[in-house]
């Protein structure tokens, strides 16, 4: 039986087990007067029977899965002819891969030794005989797990206790993969940030004004010196996000507040799922309304006054990203506005306060700690973005504050150097991890800044 069938029959002993279970609470209750007889309600002790068919079945599938093809791939190395297997390591993986080709049918021509032949009909045997035992296996277990439950149901069996156990056991395991999920993707990224710090000192990366990552092949090469100060990449992407920011913070939060304290119900049904359109865009169409319109516009605008203007430029970069990000900006502020008591409101309105005044004195400072936390947010996902910079910033890793000026940011930096075949050996490859660890520094100390915030001032207004 293939895993995916094997799946499917223990889907269906389940749901046996969640009927049969529920039946048998009915059955014990009926001397006793019915199910008001059962310390639970009938549906946990059917649930407490599908949960003890699926749940150790589950776990046995899973393991198995994990560990059946380095299983089998031994064994069928145990069996090879001598000369293939005493072969070099490297040589050797790809004798495996050409049988494990072979039995998946990604061989269909070509000259295929004996061998080889043998080795792959040995492993597609191991293979039948292993998921034939595991089907056997599985679904002994379920039906056992089933039928024990099962007779094990009575009045005082405690099922919805042992149910929400089971639960909170299954929500704690999701909980530490997530947890454990981001643990090491910070410690792969630490560990290549490491190597790279072994080779390009921490102070050069931090306080270099020179970015120009391109390692030279010989030593007479000109122009591939591998310079990796960051400063002209973090203040690139610096000056990106501060022009978003300018945009998209004054526009977000004005419509947030027209549209909860202004704004007519009907209006806002309309207006606020327009607005939140901005945000399901494409980002690579927001580069091309960037490149194709924005960047052209400001060069012309800046040619007729006389200055000098990039074809690509941070303006034209930020003036797109902001647009982008006034939904972020927009949506948390309105969410958080009209969290605002209105008790809050009310007793301004019965000081004789006006509208505005409310709204300025009373309403927006109360929405202070989620309208902070959202723009951090916003930040953040302004810090993050890519697209656009590529498109319409450029590639160049300028030392300059002018917005009418070519600059790059972090995020494409990452990209630039990790795109086509690398050397994971070389500066230049490790540089990405430098600069991917900078990155998720700068934004997990935005986010601890949002979290004091909000906590600071919940404490305050609660």
């Amino acid at each position: 039986m293939s895993p995916t069938n094997l799946l499917l029959t223990l889907l269906m002993l389940t749901a046996c087990g969640y009927y049969l279970g529920r039946k048998r609470a009915f059955a014990v209750s009926a001397p006793s007067g019915g199910p008001k007889a059962l310390h639970s309600r009938p549906a946990y002790y059917g649930s407490l029977t599908a949960l003890w068919c699926a749940v150790p079945a589950l776990l046995v599938f899973s393991f198995w899965l994990a560990f059946e093809s380095s299983v089998l791939t031994d064994m069928m190395v145990a069996g090879l002819p001598e000369e293939i297997r005493t072969l070099p390591a490297d040589r050797l993986n790809l004798v495996i891969n050409d049988i494990r080709n072979l039995v998946s049918g990604n061989i269909v021509g070509g000259e295929i030794s004996p061998a080889i032949q043998a080795a792959a009909d040995h492993y597609s045997s191991l293979s039948s005989i292993s998921h034939a035992a595991l089907s056997v296996l599985v679904a002994a277990m379920a039906i056992a797990a089933l039928l024990w439950v099962r007779s094990r149901i009575t009045p005082q069996l405690r099922a919805r206790n042992h149910v929400e156990t089971v639960i909170k056991i299954l929500l704690i395991a999701c909980s530490t993969i997530a947890i454990f999920t981001t643990i090491g993707i910070v410690l792969s990224v630490l560990y290549e940030a490491i190597r790279f710090f072994k080779v390009i000192p921490l102070t050069e990366f931090l306080f270099g004004l020179e970015w120009s990552p391109q390692m030279a092949i010989r030593s007479d090469q000109v122009g591939s010196s591998g310079a990796f100060g960051a400063i002209p990449v973090v203040l690139g992407t610096m000056l990106v996000s501060a022009i978003a920011m300018c945009v998209a913070v004054p526009i977000g939060l004005m419509s947030a507040i027209y549209l909860s304290e202004y704004a007519n119900k009907q209006f806002r049904n309309i207006a606020k799922p327009l607005l939140e359109i901005l945000a399901g865009i494409p980002t690579v169409v927001y580069g091309f309304f960037a490149a194709l319109i924005v960047a052209p516009a400001i060069r012309n605008a800046g040619a007729s006054l006389g200055m000098e203007v990039s074809s690509e430029s941070a303006l034209a970069a930020g003036l797109v990203m902001g647009i982008m990000i006034i939904p972020f900006v927009s949506s948390l502020s309105d969410d958080v506005i009209n969290a605002v008591p209105q008790s809050l409101r009310d007793g301004a309105y019965g000081l004789g306060s006006t509208q505005s005044e409310t709204i300025t004195k009373v309403v927006l400072p109360a929405a202070l700690p989620g309208i902070v936390g959202g723009v951090l947010l916003a930040v953040s996902r302004a810090i993050g973005e890519t697209m656009i910079v590529v498109m319409a910033a450029g590639l160049s890793a300028n030392l300059t504050v002018n917005p009418l000026k070519t600059v790059t940011t972090v995020t494409v930096q990452i990209v630039t150097l990790l795109v086509g075949d690398q050397e994971f050996d070389s500066p230049k490859t490790l540089a990405a991890f430098a600069l991917g660890l900078m990155l998720f520094i700068v934004t997990l100390i935005l986010n601890v800044i949002a979290l004091v915030v909000v906590r600071k001032y919940r404490e305050q207004y609660e």
